[in-house]
């Protein structure tokens, strides 16, 4: 999709040299990447610990021991 934006120039700079990016395209689309990944995962973490189905190290342990 093509898009016009005004980035302020030295953001861009900052963008392209902590991506390593060749071009603007690639910078930009490697910060909304990695912002979009960030994002995903602290949707994950809320959920860290909250499942109550999965079972303790000790009772897998048992479980195993028993077969």
């Amino acid at each position: 999709m093509k898009t016009t934006i005004d980035i302020p120039d030295n953001e861009l700079e900052d963008a392209m040299r902590f991506t390593n990016a060749k071009t603007k395209r690639e910078a930009v689309v490697t910060a909304i990447t990695d912002f979009n990944q960030r994002k995903r995962m602290a949707g994950l973490i809320k959920h860290a610990g909250t499942c109550s189905a999965l079972i303790t190290p000790e009772i897998l342990q048992e479980q195993r021991r028993q077969r």
